[in-house]
């Protein structure tokens, strides 16, 4: 088991397992982080974050969710049938802004720890040497993670919007709304943490784009793996270093396979 080789070998071509591939993606890096020190130190330390942080998302999100649902123009109809309807689109709107909380806001605390996890993983991975350490090197990597979070996070947030004008559609508007926003949010974490490694190899984002349309059922496995993790107690307070390095090993796993090109600082020095 100790030899068993970190980097996941996925097929050139799409095929109809990759959904599962992708889906164990988070669970292969719980295995790489427990054979490297260096990451598992960095993943104690994000886990600590995101206990603090998670906790805050669940108090706010538990106490506002009904004052949420009376803006989106919800209220409880007098007959008990009705209610029941009422109490539902209650629920999946306490769910889609828990997930969409503990997912951006823990990534904007953690910005500074994602290239160190993901450099650490790809360390782990062979054929790659971090860069030496730094502070202002740290502190320049660290604003433009933040920043780059911060759009993504922006890009989630539009998606969510444009999406509430399901809640218009009778009968069932709430409920597709639900459904479309929650499918919304686990095709995002795929990009988010595939776009990760990729944009610190210089990466365009139009090649996340890319790679994500070209192996989209391995990607989507993926998202879906790390949105299912936020609901496994003890697990979940370690999903973004999960999803960090599960991301990392997507990238490399991509990498190998071949359908990606090397990184275009790398093609850079090759050619110079």
């Amino acid at each position: 088991m100790a030899d068993r080789d970190p980097v996941p070998q996925f097929l050139i071509e799409s095929n109809w397992a990759d959904f599962f591939h992708g889906f164990s993606l988070p669970f292969w890096a719980l295995g790489v982080i427990f054979r490297s020190k260096k990451l598992l130190a960095l993943s104690l330390v994000a886990a600590l974050v995101s206990i603090v942080v998670l906790f805050a998302v669940a108090f706010f999100v538990f106490r506002y969710t009904g004052h949420v649902v009376h803006l989106l123009g919800v209220r409880p109809p007098p007959h008990w049938y009705g209610r029941g309807g009422y109490y539902l689109v209650t629920a999946f709107t306490f769910v889609v802004l828990l997930v969409v909380g503990a997912n951006t806001l823990p990534l904007l605390f953690l910005a500074p720890l994602q290239d160190p996890i993901s450099e650490a993983t790809e360390e782990a991975c062979g054929d790659f040497a971090p860069p030496r350490f730094s502070l202002h090197g740290f502190l320049h990597n660290s604003a433009v993670a933040f920043a780059h979070t911060l759009a993504r996070i922006s890009f989630l947030a539009v998606g969510h919007l444009l999406l509430l004008s399901l809640h218009f559609l009778p009968l069932v508007g709430s409920l597709l709304w639900a459904v479309a926003a929650n499918a919304w949010t686990a095709g995002w974490l795929a990009a988010e943490y595939l776009d990760a490694p990729m944009a610190r190899h210089l990466y365009p984002f139009r090649e996340v784009q890319g790679v994500i349309g070209d192996r989209f059922r391995l990607c989507l496995g993926f998202g879906v793996a790390v949105y299912f993790i936020l609901w496994i107690p003890v697990v979940n307070v370690f999903l973004i270093p999960l999803a960090i390095v599960g991301g990392t090993l997507l990238y490399r796993g991509l990498r190998a396979s071949g359908n990606l090109g090397l990184p275009p600082k790398a093609s850079l020095s090759v050619h110079s």
